[in-house]
C-alpha cells in the first residue's frame, strides 16, 4: 500500500539518461521486471486476504463475542499488513489495492511519479486474482468449502459512506506521507490506520476493491455478499477522488513544513533565515 511521490526536477541532463523514469521515495526501482512486481502484488494481496479471512474464521471458532471476534480480526490484519508492506514494498511498492494503484496512475498523468497505464493494466488484475486466491486459501486452511458465495449483506447507505471515508483517509495518508518524504513510515502508518478504521467505520474499512471482490468468495466472518460488492467498489472509487482532492488541498507541493525546512537548511543564507522571527 505504498505510493510514489512527484519528485523535484533533476539537474539538467542530456541524452537517454534525461528521459529515464525517476523512482520516487518508496517506489520500486525501475530495474525490477514488471513480472516480478506483478507477482509481488498477487502474492501480497493473496496473503492479505488470507490474513483477513483466516483470522475471521479462527476468531468465530474461538468465541461467540462479536467484539472479541472483531478485535482478533483487526489485530491480525494490522500485523499482517505491516509485515507485507515491509517485505514487498521494495519490490512492487506494496499497493495490494487497485484504489492505490489507480491513484498513482492518476498522479503520474498529472505530471508526477507513479505507475504507467501498462503497469496499471498489470497490477490491478494481479491484485484481484490474488485476493480471490487468498480467500480460497483461507477457506482451505480451515476446512471450509473452497468457494462459497458470502451471504453477509453490506448494502446499507451508512456502510457505503464508511467506505468513502475509509478509502479517502487511506489515500490521504499514503500520498501525504509521499508528499512529505516520510514513506519510510508507511508499514506502521498504513497498518495502524487500517486497524483504527476497523473500529471507527461501520463497514470495518475494506477500503480496497480487490479485497472486496475476494471476500465475496468466502461465506465467513469477513465475507460480503456479491450483490453488495458493486456498491462498495463504487464507494471506494469515490473515496479515491475525495482523498486525492484532500491531498491537493493540504499537501501542496513545496508548501509543507518539512519542505520549507529542507529548503531553508539548504540555502546559503540558512543561518540568517533561521534567526528571523
Amino acid at each position: 500500500m505504498s505510493v510514489t511521490e512527484p519528485a523535484a526536477a533533476p539537474a539538467a541532463a542530456s541524452g537517454p539518461a534525461a528521459e529515464a523514469p525517476r523512482p520516487a521515495p518508496g517506489a520500486a526501482p525501475p530495474r525490477i521486471p514488471l513480472t516480478a512486481r506483478a507477482a509481488a502484488e498477487l502474492v501480497g494481496t493473496a496473503a492479505l486476504v488470507a490474513v483477513v479471512a483466516g483470522s475471521g474464521i479462527q476468531a468465530t471458532g474461538l468465541t461467540q463475542d462479536v467484539g472479541l471476534q472483531l478485535l482478533a480480526n483487526s489485530l491480525a490484519t494490522v500485523f499482517g499488513l505491516g509485515v507485507l508492506i515491509t517485505l514487498l514494498g521494495p519490490v512492487s511498492g506494496a499497493h495490494f489495492n487497485p484504489a492505490v494503484t489507480l491513484a498513482e496512475w492518476w498522479t503520474a498523468r498529472r505530471g508526477g511519479a507513479g505507475v504507467t497505464a501498462r503497469e496499471l493494466a498489470v497490477y490491478v488484475p494481479s491484485q484481484i486474482v490474488g485476493a480471490i486466491a487468498g480467500a480460497v486459501l483461507a477457506d482451505a486452511m480451515f476446512g471450509e468449502p473452497l468457494v462459497k458465495w458470502a451471504t453477509h449483506d453490506r448494502s446499507a447507505g451508512h456502510l457505503l459512506l464508511s467506505e468513502v471515508v475509509a478509502t479517502a483517509g487511506l489515500i490521504m495518508l499514503i500520498f501525504g506521507l509521499a508528499r512529505t518524504d516520510r514513506l519510510r513510515l508507511a508499514p506502521v502508518a498504513v497498518a495502524s490506520y487500517i486497524g483504527a478504521a476497523y473500529w471507527f467505520t461501520s463497514s470495518t474499512s475494506f477500503a480496497n476493491p480487490a479485497v472486496t471482490i475476494g471476500r465475496a468468495f468466502t461465506d465467513t466472518f469477513a465475507g460480503i455478499a456479491p450483490a453488495s460488492v458493486p456498491g462498495f467498489v463504487a464507494a471506494q472509487l469515490a473515496g479515491v477522488v475525495v482523498g486525492l482532492a484532500l491531498v491537493a488541498a493540504i499537501f501542496t507541493r513545496g508548501g509543507t513544513a518539512a519542505s520549507t525546512r529542507q529548503k531553508t537548511q539548504a540555502s546559503p543564507d540558512a543561518g540568517t533565515a533561521r534567526s528571523r522571527p
